[in-house]
């Protein structure tokens, strides 16, 4: 399932902790962030003047970089 700009950015960062670099990287300081709950990616990029679509796409890259990972670990399992 891709990231959405419907989902709450504290459910982005719980399902994909690589994403919160993203976060940083567009000066978005929403770890820990009491509102983080309540916001979703769209709302935070708005409440930050970010571009949505670069950083929905940036959040992708960062998610699916980590289920690329689980998906080739599915298949060459070690041990």
């Amino acid at each position: 399932m891709p990231i959405e700009a419907t989902q709450s950015v504290d459910e982005v960062m719980r399902r994909w902790p690589q994403t919160m670099r993203v976060f940083i990287k567009h000066g978005m300081h929403c770890i820990g962030c009491p509102i983080a709950c309540f916001h979703t990616v769209e709302d935070a990029c708005r409440e930050h003047a970010v571009n949505l679509s670069r950083f929905l796409a940036d959040l992708r890259d960062a998610a699916g970089a980590r289920d690329s990972e689980a998906a080739i670990a599915a298949r060459w399992p070690s041990g």
